[in-house]
């Protein structure tokens, strides 16, 4: 079990980081403050998260929507059952164009029954009138400017400075403005602790040199994790990188988001 800071031990380590940083503006100081004991709270002791950045990357080209990927994430981190999801995976069946409609694709069919985690229904379209299909994972984009931290009244919303984005369950209310904001559909307010929740990349697995579960489960390889401070000799990321077109889902919305695919169409919202 996780370590739970009390109030007066919380407001004590505050204090004393506020009076080492007098250079900072107010506001400043107390946002690195807060950041700093929040991230290693729910880290292990010596871990530093401005020694890393944590990105993950989606090869939809090699997944194959067997669902494993959301099961383990249920189990992991404990999401309600029912319609609750951390990560889920879509489907998507591109019809062909009508004969004489000089379109370049007919209509587009995407479900995720149960967040496919098991399985999904017969095509409803059926098999020789199909141009394309594909499976594409979703999760926390990871954004570099997100919707989400901006709109939290109280500050349980935050960027961590190793590339998660997290929430405080102890300061949420369960407002659900960052519900709201979030443009990805990412998170939800549990049934259970009635906070808000969301992918945190497993941090607590990642801070102690573990992948998270749905990268660690994928029989395919087609989540790919990894820390852009910290590269290997075969560094999975990086190849990811050099080998793939990648994109980002919503790009013109600005919110830069950290999480990468290769292999979507631009159906993909």
């Amino acid at each position: 079990m996780k370590p739970r800071l009390s109030r007066r031990t919380l407001l004590g380590r505050l204090s004393a980081l506020l009076a080492g940083a007098a250079v900072l503006p107010a506001v400043q100081r107390a946002k690195a403050a807060v950041r700093k004991i929040l991230v290693t709270a729910n880290a292990p002791p010596g871990y530093d998260p401005a020694d890393h950045k944590w990105v993950m990357a989606v090869d939809a080209h090699r997944c194959i929507g067997c669902g494993l990927c959301v099961e383990a994430c249920k189990q992991e981190n404990h999401v309600p059952e029912g319609p609750y999801f951390r990560t889920w995976v879509e489907r998507y069946i591109l019809a062909k164009p009508a004969p004489g409609s000089g379109e370049a694709r007919g209509d587009v069919h995407v479900d995720s029954p149960n967040g496919g985690m098991h399985g999904y229904p017969a095509s409803p379209i059926p098999a020789e009138e199909i141009q394309h299909s594909f499976y594409v994972p979703k999760l926390c984009n990871l954004c570099h400017h997100s919707p989400c931290v901006q709109v939290c009244p109280v500050g349980a919303t935050f960027d961590a400075p190793d590339g998660a984005v997290l929430v405080d369950p102890k300061h949420c209310i369960g407002c659900g403005f960052c519900i709201q904001a979030c443009p990805y559909g990412c998170r939800f307010l549990s049934p259970v602790t009635k906070v808000a929740e969301k992918c945190t990349l497993c941090y607590h697995r990642i801070t102690r040199g573990l992948r998270p579960a749905c990268v660690e489960v994928c029989p395919t390889q087609a989540r790919v994790f990894g820390d852009l401070k910290h590269p290997g000799p075969d560094d999975p990321i990086q190849k990811f990188y050099r080998k793939n077109r990648v994109q980002a889902l919503k790009p013109h919305l600005g919110t830069e988001p950290r999480l990468l695919y290769a292999g979507i169409d631009k159906e993909v919202r």
